[in-house]
């Protein structure tokens, strides 16, 4: 059975920190690449981050680049969203999602499977 399970979030300050996990059961972290989404209310979904199966290409939204990263552990079947300086406006229920080719996209519709979110609220 496929399954992805975040954690992670919580209610923070803005300029503190997060950090995001997704655990994947085996089958679905074999050899694909995997993503960060994220939703806020009234919103569409919007891609955060993504990495390769490799982990040697990741690729960041513009609002994020430079205050998150993205990682994983292939050995865990772990992805991490490390989440730096936050900001009231990074604030939304964030979705782990998984793909079964390796290459990182930024395209929601590429990614095969998803977890049930984690809410990150960052207050101002």
């Amino acid at each position: 059975q496929v399954q992805l399970v975040e954690s992670g979030g919580g209610l923070v300050q803005a300029g503190g920190s997060l950090r995001l996990s997704c655990a994947a059961s085996r089958r679905t972290f074999s050899s694909g690449a995997m993503g960060w989404f994220r939703q806020a209310p009234g919103k569409e979904r919007e891609f955060v981050s993504a990495i390769s199966w490799s982990g040697d290409s990741t690729l960041y939204a513009d609002s994020v680049k430079g205050r998150f990263t993205i990682s994983r552990d292939n050995a865990k079947s772990t992805v991490y969203l490390q989440m730096n300086s936050l900001k009231p406006e990074d604030t939304a229920v964030y979705y782990c999602a998984a793909r079964l080719l390796p290459i990182a996209t930024t395209l929601p519709n590429y990614y095969n499977y998803w977890g049930q979110g984690t809410q990150v609220t960052v207050s101002s």
